[in-house]
């Protein structure tokens, strides 16, 4: 079998929105596999069956319910409300074979668009509870005095936990957060933290002594500015529940999550 992400297409296709798993070609290379599903869902998550106990719903053990204690490996990835995985098997005659796996994951309950008044939020938990992240901190050790004595200016606190905590990647596959701000904006006095497909800019104001005080501003792409009265971290929860946005994304995912690039190192 010739392995494209159009044959994935018709895989997935296969098996549907719903529980449901095959048993693939002998000769159809997992890794291969592997890595056409890394290309569209980010890094895996790896199902340790008989050495981490760690693996439960929230992390993908529905995954291996149809191979009871069949299966042998087995990568997952959390794709809105579906848990998609591949790895191999052994079918019933006891053969080691490739799998793909679809089941049905259980996301957290929508939150209110805003908090009630007078409630003190950290956004950046909230923003966790929005994308059902469920995996430890991707970049703990980050030199944040190093990188901030490099761009000439302290960061905010809740950029520096979104870096920490999810590391490499993009909220819904499209929103992708920056490991460390881009300065190319800076005569306009922006730093930008986060950028979209649509080419729109994601950005700090940084005016003043105290960077948690930064307003966002987006830099859309026929070069607007946007300004918007809140923390980054704010900004994307927001922007990810709420359907009346000027940049929502809630129009066009149901469920949210994060799409790590890489593991940790």
């Amino acid at each position: 079998m010739e392995l494209t992400q159009s044959t994935v297409n018709d895989l997935l296709d296969r098996l549907g929105p719903g529980d449901d798993h095959m048993y693939l070609p002998g000769d159809l290379d997992p890794e291969a596999l592997t890595d056409l599903l890394a290309d569209r869902y980010g890094a895996p998550r790896t199902l340790v069956l008989d050495a981490d106990p760690t693996v439960d719903d929230s992390r993908g053990a529905a995954l291996l319910v149809p191979f009871a204690d069949r299966a042998v490996t087995m990568r997952a990835w959390a794709y809105g409300d579906q848990w998609v995985g591949t790895g191999t098997a052994r079918d019933a005659e006891g053969v080691e074979r490739p799998v793909l796996v679809v089941a049905h994951r259980e996301v957290p309950e929508p939150l209110a668009v805003a908090p009630d008044e007078g409630e003190d939020v950290d956004w950046v938990e909230r923003l966790i509870r929005i994308t059902g992240w469920t995996q430890p901190a991707r970049r703990p050790d980050v030199d944040w005095a190093e990188a901030e004595s490099r761009l000439g200016t302290v960061l905010p606190s809740d950029y520096k936990r979104m870096v920490e905590t999810f590391g490499v990647g993009a909220f819904d596959g499209y929103l992708d957060l920056n490991q460390e701000p881009w300065t190319r904006l800076r005569e306009d006095g922006l730093l930008i933290w986060a950028g979209t497909e649509h080419e729109d800019l994601y950005c700090w104001r940084a005016d003043g002594d105290d960077p948690d005080r930064w307003p966002v501003v987006v830099r859309s792409f026929d070069s607007q500015d946007v300004r918007f009265d809140c923390q980054a971290a704010e900004f994307v929860c927001r922007i990810l529940v709420d359907p009346h946005h000027p940049f929502t994304m809630a129009r066009y995912f149901d469920t949210h999550w994060f799409m790590n690039y890489r593991t940790n190192d």
